[in-house]
């Protein structure tokens, strides 16, 4: 049997009071990397691999930590192999969230209370393989199931968008919404760069400039109201014709030098946030990571395979001039601050204190522990920094930034922490005896401050 019980992370009776309350809230998952064409096609899902192992990477790297050898994650060996072999690696994987949330996936969409380890491996496989092939679950079935309300994807410039059109025209009791990923329009060293711009059939920098704002034109049209950039580091630079050269110098396919790709993305960031400040959509910066930093296996396997570690800059006095400048031309929009390294979090807490704009006290929010930090401790780290510099009630709560649609338990794990993390305060006395107002902020956390925050109903 497993060993979960009903009370799993809730420590006293104030937490098991709260997180009954919030536990069936709806979700608004406003960042993730499903895939939104899988929802449009609704297929069954053929095995229980497909569902867990197919595409994440995060139980990619815990087997090679496990010692597993790469055959049974992304080489040639049977989709049983590599699942009985995840079932392994997990048994005794104590203290990381997969641990947690890979029972909880097993017991919430399949009702399978056995424990998830090498000898019950074989056994799992058999009975959530059979569930599959019993009840044809689909994409569709499990978001409506886990009780999702928004479903925010992550899309390049150039998807199709009339996916979203035909999806939510099915009245299907939730949404989905394009979010416009503006990493490959910064990154002009790349080879999706030289796409991008062959696609777009521009010739100079100003022409670029128009193309991308009538794509994000396009993409409020199909319901975004939320951008997305992820980054290592943030470079300044606010002067188009420094922008424009290095542009031309791309276009002619001479080489560029590191300082021309720095003064490039400054640029192009500064006028990206600009333009989203300017159409009142709400920009995720994605800040920390340093990424394929294993050249042979990103030359094997490509990105997102497991290779990306923590980077250890905090970009404070780059992001400080930047926040400023568009402060000064009026055009710092609504951002989400994500940060990969939690010694930074009171760093960038202290940034966002000095930006926000009187009457709209979340104009800049600071995003939940995300990647390398949405775990138990990362998620008390990120809630008692937040609550100590800077305003917990107005926090819009978790995400899933995930491949696979059995993520969605990742809110109920974080409901559990906050439930508890509020339990404990209250416990404690350091915090309101009003039970009815602890569980608003709970309830507001959970899903209504989202829905304020980007302006739904």
């Amino acid at each position: 049997m497993s060993y979960l019980k009903p009370d799993f992370l809730l420590e006293n009776k104030t937490a098991k009071i709260i997180y009954s309350e919030i536990k069936d809230l709806p979700i608004f998952d406003y960042h993730c990397h499903l895939n939104e064409k899988e929802i449009l096609e609704n297929k069954p899902f053929t095995n229980i691999f497909e569902l867990t192992l197919k595409y994440d990477h995060y139980k990619w790297r815990l087997m090679r930590n496990a010692g597993i050898e790469e055959s049974y994650i992304t080489g040639n060996k049977t989709e049983e192999e590599k699942f009985i072999k995840y079932c392994e690696a997990l048994q005794d994987a104590f203290g990381n969230p997969l641990y947690h949330w890979s029972q909880i996936e097993l017991e919430e969409y399949f009702g399978c209370k056995l424990e998830i380890n090498k000898d019950n491996a074989k056994k799992i496989w058999d009975y959530c393989n059979e569930f599959l092939k019993k009840y044809e679950l689909t994409p569709i079935d499990i978001i409506q199931k886990s009780n999702v309300k928004y479903i925010c994807t992550t899309n390049k410039i150039f998807d199709d968008l009339t996916t979203f059109e035909k999806i939510n025209e099915k009245e299907l009791g939730f949404k989905v919404f394009p979010s416009f990923r503006g990493d490959d329009l910064l990154n002009i060293e790349t080879e999706c760069f030289n796409e991008l711009v062959d696609i777009s059939c521009v010739k100079n920098l100003h022409d670029y400039e128009v193309y991308v704002e009538e794509k994000i034109i396009e993409f409020i049209a199909h319901g975004c109201f939320i951008a997305d950039i992820g980054f290592e580091k943030v470079y300044i630079n606010k002067e188009k014709y420094i922008a424009e050269n290095v542009f031309n110098k791309k276009i002619n396919n001479e080489h560029l030098e590191e300082n021309d790709i720095h003064a490039y993305k400054g640029y192009f960031l500064y006028y990206l946030l600009s333009l989203f400040s300017k159409y009142n959509i709400a920009c995720e910066l994605h800040i920390g990571p340093k990424r394929n930093v294993n050249t042979s296996k990103y030359r094997k396997l490509g990105p997102d395979s497991g290779f990306d570690i923590i980077g250890d800059d905090t970009n404070i006095d780059s992001l400080k001039a930047l926040f400023d400048d568009l402060s000064i031309n009026n055009s710092l929009g609504k951002v989400i601050l994500f940060n990969l390294n939690d010694n930074n979090n009171k760093t960038y807490l202290s940034l966002i204190g000095a930006f926000q704009n009187a009457g709209n006290n979340t104009l800049i929010q600071y995003g939940p522990a995300w990647w390398f930090l949405d775990n138990k401790k990362g998620i008390y780290n990120h809630l008692d920094d937040l609550a100590n510099m800077g305003h917990l009630g107005s926090f819009i709560g978790m995400l899933t930034d995930s491949r696979s649609f059995l993520s969605y338990q990742r809110h109920q794990y974080f409901r559990r922490l906050l439930s508890n993390y509020l339990g404990n305060l209250y416990e404690m006395g350091e915090i309101t005896d009003n039970l009815k107002l602890i569980i608003e902020v709970a309830k507001n956390i959970s899903f209504d401050n989202a829905l304020r925050y980007f302006s739904l109903k």
